[in-house]
């Protein structure tokens, strides 16, 4: 099944959170097809031929190398399938790896543990939505305007990249006549966020994926909506000055136990040596998997993953990359 060949389609009605957390699935590639210059995508159904665990727009899965490397792609299939995920999958020549080995490895037939899915990036009811993608970023909003659809709301989209050729999904996103945008930067130059941006809409989420130089440039002309509004999926960290900071004790409330994290240790590192089991993928505060409630104490958040309102509440922290602003943080682990 090609997405978006219908684009009246509306058997997606449900918006918000769903997550299976750290389900492991020994899943095998069904489908593999080019749809981009560098972007593979790869359709996954489970070993077994059964369901796969349920996901919503905005999650994503963790695909587990044979070395123990592990990737988070976002879903960007139907939701309503309980058959098969698809991921889009860009090779990067620059990275770690990775995505490289995907691309030359996982080929119809080829058996990969995946994890999942998890959804830090949940689509919020509104009565209107501007997507706005740069490159891959389109893929977790693609599941996202089809539930904005299904569920009656307006929408548009807008997609940047270098190119066209190197665009996904560009044939079957045109499929939306006029609420969509292809904006190739050869062609067009960069996105006009002033025009898009420059004047708040009331009652609008604004959804965004995409290279950090994207996101920044969105965040920056968002500072004037309404609080709330923009809601963004980053793709890596945020560089951040380590040069003041200093040690404290964590309590692990379940475990009974307090311990030490020095001024150039993570949370994480500590409780992991401590025999404490924590899921944890990226450890780097993009993909979640690592998230803690915390009990006692304030965080200094250090991820991209909760919104400035979630890291404001301080009910959750990412311990792979935030530290405690107070001598003392209670965790519940």
């Amino acid at each position: 099944m090609t997405m978006l060949q219908d684009p009246l389609r509306a058997d997606i009605v449900h918006l918000g959170d769903g997550s299976s957390g750290d389900v492991s699935i020994d899943a095998v590639v069904a489908g593999r097809r080019d749809v981009a210059e560098g972007v593979v995508e790869l359709v996954l159904e489970a070993a077994d031929g059964g369901d796969l665990p349920v996901w919503e727009p905005g999650a994503h899965i963790d695909i587990v190398l044979d070395d123990g490397a592990i990737r988070q792609y976002s879903l960007c299939g139907d939701p309503a399938d309980p058959t098969t995920y698809r991921v889009a999958i860009l090779r990067e020549p620059d990275g770690r790896g990775g995505s490289r080995r995907i691309h030359e490895e996982l080929h119809p037939g080829a058996r990969v543990e995946i994890k999942g899915p998890r959804n830090h990036f949940p689509l919020r009811e509104s009565p209107r939505y501007l997507f706005i993608a740069g490159g891959i970023g389109v893929t977790p909003l693609i599941p996202m305007m089809r539930a904005a659809e299904a569920a009656g709301a307006e929408w548009r989209f807008v997609y940047g990249g270098r190119s066209e050729s190197t665009m996904g999904y560009v044939d079957e996103l045109r499929a939306w006549g006029d609420r969509v945008t292809i904006w190739p930067e050869d062609s067009h130059g960069l996105i006009d966020l002033e025009r898009l941006l420059g004047s708040p809409e009331e009652g609008t989420l604004v959804y965004s994926c995409g290279p950090e130089p994207l996101l920044a440039a969105v965040e920056k002309r968002c500072a004037t909506w309404p609080q709330g509004s923009l809601n963004l999926e980053r793709f890596s960290a945020v560089e951040v000055d380590t040069s003041r900071d200093s040690g404290f004790d964590v309590e692990l409330r379940q475990t009974g136990t307090t311990l030490h994290v020095d001024e150039d240790q993570t949370i994480l590192e500590v409780v992991t040596e401590a025999g404490v089991y924590v899921s944890t993928s990226c450890t780097e505060g993009t993909c979640g998997s690592c998230e803690t409630t915390i009990l006692e104490g304030t965080a200094d958040h250090r991820d991209v993953v909760l919104s400035p309102e979630e890291q404001d509440a301080q009910e959750t922290m990412m311990i792979c990359v935030s530290r405690a602003t107070c001598p003392r943080l209670v965790l519940d682990l």
